[in-house]
C-alpha cells in the first residue's frame, strides 16, 4: 500500500500541490484526474522521489519512500514516465531488461533474463524482442516502458498518462494490461490520464486534483457534471451505460459571463 499524508509541493512561489491526502490499495487502480497544470504529473514524481516534496510524507508498506535507499526504492515501485527524451539503440529484451538492474546491478543472472521473457511472453512481445525499440510502433514501445516497470515486480506501479500518444485501440490495449498486472500481482497502481471515460472504465477509484487540491475523491461515480464543471471548466452530459459512467463534454463554461 502506498499513502500519501498532507504532501505539499511548489516550484518558487508556485504552489503545485497543497495538502494531497490519498491511500491506494494493492490490487487497486487510481486514476488521478485533472487538466493541464493540475498536479498529476508531480504528485507521481513525488511518490518515486523524482521530487522532493515541500510537506508532508509518502509511505510505502510503512516505509518511508524518502528513507528508502535508491535501489531499493527502484525496485518496489516501478515507474513509467509521460515522455523519455530520445530512444537509444537497444532491442526490446534489453530494454526491458534494464528494470532488473536494481536487483543485482549490471551483469544480469539468468533469473533476470528469465524474468525478461516472461514479461515479454506477458505482453504479446514474443515477435518484436530483438527488434530495436526505435523501430516499434507508438503502442509497442508503450508496452516496452510498461515492461521494463514491471519485469521488477514493484508493489507500486506509477504511469504518467501511459495512453496519451495511443491510438483507440492501443489505448484500450495498454489500459486493459495495465488493469491486468495490477489486479494479478496485488499492485497498488496509480495512473495519470486525462481521457474521463477510460478511467471511468478502467479505474477502481478516481482522484480530481484541480489548483493543487484534491476535490473529490471516490468510485467513478464522482465523476458528475457538477464535479467536472469545478475542476475542468466545461459543462458535461453523464450517461450511464452497461453499469459504465459516460462523460460527455458539452461547452466550456464562459468564466467572463459567470463573473
Amino acid at each position: 500500500m502506498i499513502k500519501i499524508r498532507n504532501v505539499a509541493f511548489a516550484y518558487g512561489d508556485h504552489q503545485v500541490l497543497d495538502g494531497i491526502n490519498l491511500a491506494v490499495k494493492p490490487g487497486e487502480l487510481v486514476g488521478l484526474l485533472g487538466p493541464n497544470g493540475s498536479g498529476k504529473s508531480t504528485l507521481l514524481q513525488c511518490c518515486n522521489r523524482l521530487c522532493s516534496p515541500d510537506e508532508g510524507t509518502i509511505m510505502l508498506d510503512g516505509d518511508r519512500v524518502a528513507g528508502l535507499p535508491a535501489d531499493e526504492r527502484a525496485r518496489r515501485i516501478g515507474y513509467v514516465p509521460q515522455s523519455e527524451s530520445g530512444a537509444f539503440p537497444a532491442s526490446v529484451f534489453e530494454t526491458i531488461l534494464l528494470g532488473r538492474r536494481p536487483h543485482g546491478g549490471w551483469s544480469p543472472s539468468p533469473e533476470d533474463r528469465e524474468a525478461v521473457s516472461q514479461i515479454i511472453d506477458r505482453l504479446g512481445l514474443e515477435d518484436v524482442a530483438t527488434r530495436n525499440v526505435s523501430e516499434l510502433s507508438g503502442g509497442q514501445q508503450q508496452k516496452v516502458r510498461l515492461g521494463r516497470a514491471l519485469v521488477g515486480d514493484p508493489a507500486v506501479l506509477l504511469l504518467d498518462e501511459p495512453t496519451s500518444a495511443l491510438d483507440l485501440k492501443h489505448r484500450l490495449d495498454v489500459m486493459s494490461l495495465v488493469v491486468e498486472c495490477v489486479r494479478t500481482d496485488e499492485m497498488a497502481g496509480v495512473i495519470a490520464i486525462h481521457d474521463l471515460n477510460l478511467a471511468a472504465r478502467y479505474c477502481d477509484r478516481v482522484a480530481l486534483l484541480s489548483e493543487g487540491q484534491l476535490q473529490a475523491v471516490g468510485t467513478p461515480d464522482v465523476l458528475t457534471a457538477r464535479t467536472v464543471r469545478a475542476v475542468y471548466g466545461v459543462e458535461a452530459t453523464i450517461y450511464e451505460h452497461d453499469e459504465r459512467r459516460l462523460v460527455v463534454p458539452e461547452t466550456p463554461i464562459d468564466t467572463e459571463s459567470a463573473d
